[in-house]
């Protein structure tokens, strides 16, 4: 009998001793690198909303139960406290590995070390050890005392692993709900959304995304513009020459804009539009002329999106032109709504989505971006996850305040967009919580979201070149190609992004 409570005394000591290594050990790394733990924790899938008040807590409790361990009057209690934290982690693990759609790491040192699963295993022992230390050492209170003592110390046991996991699962879906829906500006970054597959260097920094058709871009060359030079999915390129019917015409600000089975040559400073087919690249004048305009996008053959500015308050203005026979022109003057000034405010990038027949106009200067049908009739405004919701402009009014300018360098909150099908894909200028200084300098991010849904999806990093970062991208079904200085970057989607795009669902108002 002595020799058995020997036994179970050994266990019991020898699992105080083990439970004061690890946490000693695990509080150690996370505090000696505490801006890493605290980064990789916001990163994470399923405690990112909390992570700055999780990683505080964690390192508070895993010191706390070390000195409580310590001290042979509290240590049933911290033993307690380690159990249910560690029932914790290790529900937090099994999410991850079941639930989560990437796996980042918030452990240090050889921890750091272990796969997932292994990690699981890992927690999982440190659980059992711990039930067992406390079901032996209540088992002899309850031998001391009665059994009844017994069982309600192994109820006790069994609810605090339970309320662990319960408390874990209610902080995964509220994480979630906040993170898609109610950001606080963290980013979530998956392991290799993206990967790198090829450079090519085009010579000159003068191209442009003019179109995209299944897998095939278009490239359009400021100095050159009538030329155009075409990549497939195998990196063939091939350089094409579009004509006019108009040999003199005299263009302002010519842009070429590539929308199978047509091609559209644009200038709103003229104003001018020509059409033609990518089957022979002949373009004909279409007439009437429309408005003048500074943005436009073609939604089918006979009709563009634009933006232009109103004659009447001189802000800027979101409006549908029909040409043909039965020519239309249609204001949607409540699209774009004015902070400042109407024009530098409103400024930004003007998309339209043939799929959904739905504009989406996102904003340079603010964190929004304003869905409409193809009749100019508001869907939905929704914002990006940073917090900039007000430009950060000095305006400066010249000649009696009829010229405007910008006074000093703005801050651009989103520099460049594109929508495939229900997502929109932006290039944020602004750093989010708990990311990496350094790679944010060397890198530039595009975060994703989805207009069905109104909600954030993730983000990725396209890495700068030679010093030069991001100036342009274009997003196909399986590729996004990047301008970078005089590179054209093409990077491979990786099955999320793929399934992301190809899933279907209805748009929400």
């Amino acid at each position: 009998m002595k020799l058995n409570i020997n036994f179970k005394n050994s266990i019991i000591e020898t699992t105080y001793l083990l439970y004061i290594l690890l946490f000693i050990y695990a509080a150690m790394n996370k505090g000696l690198d505490f801006e890493k733990f605290q980064v990789e924790l916001g990163q994470s899938p399923l405690l990112s909303a909390f992570a700055g008040w999780i990683s505080w807590t964690v390192l508070i409790f895993e010191f706390a139960i070390v000195f409580f361990l310590l001290i042979p009057k509290t240590r049933i209690k911290a033993l307690y406290a380690g159990f249910c934290l560690m029932c914790m982690f290790t529900a937090y693990i099994f999410i991850m590995l079941n639930y989560s759609s990437f796996l980042p790491c918030s452990c240090g040192g050889i921890l750091e070390k272990m796969s997932w699963k292994q990690h699981l295993i890992f927690n999982i022992f440190f659980v059992l050890l711990g039930g067992l230390a406390l079901w032996l050492h209540h088992n002899q209170m309850g031998t001391k005392r009665n059994n009844r003592y017994a069982k309600y110390y192994s109820i006790r046991l069994l609810l605090s692993l339970l309320g662990s996991t319960v408390i874990v699962i209610i902080l995964f879906f509220s994480s979630e709900e906040i993170i898609h829906h109610q950001n606080p500006f963290i980013r979530r970054y998956p392991h290799h959304p993206v990967t790198l597959k090829h450079t090519i260097d085009l010579k000159y920094n003068s191209y442009y995304f003019a179109g995209e058709d299944e897998g095939k871009i278009y490239l359009g060359n400021t100095t050159v513009p009538l030329y155009l030079l075409s990549i497939d999915s195998q990196l063939q390129q091939q350089k094409i020459r579009a004509t006019l019917d108009q040999k003199s015409f005299v263009f302002q600000s010519l842009k070429i804009v590539v929308s199978p089975p047509y091609f559209f040559i644009l200038d709103g400073r003229t104003p001018a539009m020509f059409r033609g087919r990518i089957t022979d690249w002949k373009a004909r004048l279409q007439y009437p002329r429309p408005p003048y305009f500074t943005i436009a996008v073609p939604m089918d053959s006979s009709r563009i999106a634009f933006r232009g500015i109103s004659k009447t308050s001189k802000n800027n203005i979101l409006g549908i032109f029909e040409f043909g026979t039965d020519p239309k022109t249609k204001m949607a003057p409540g699209l774009l709504q004015k902070q400042l000034d109407g024009v530098f405010d409103t400024d930004g990038m003007l998309h339209y989505n043939a799929e959904k027949k739905r504009m989406v106009y996102i904003y340079h200067y603010r964190n929004q971006y304003v869905l409409a049908d193809d009749n100019g009739k508001l869907d939905y405004r929704s914002h990006t996850i940073d917090t900039i919701s007000h430009p950060q402009i000095d305006i400066a009014y010249l000649n009696n305040k009829k010229h405007r300018t910008i006074a000093s360098p703005a801050l651009t909150v989103n520099a460049h967009s594109y929508v495939y099908k229900h997502l929109l894909f932006v290039n944020s200028k602004v750093p989010g919580r708990y990311e990496h200084k350094k790679v944010w300098e060397e890198s530039s991010v595009i975060d994703v979201y989805d207009l069905n849904k109104r909600a954030y999806l993730l983000s990725f990093h396209i890495y700068e070149i030679g010093g030069k970062k991001l100036r342009n991208f274009i997003v196909t079904a399986t590729h996004i190609y990047a301008l970078i200085d005089t590179k054209l970057v093409v990077y491979e989607l990786n099955e999320q992004l793929k399934n992301e795009i190809n899933s279907v669902s209805e748009i929400s108002f």
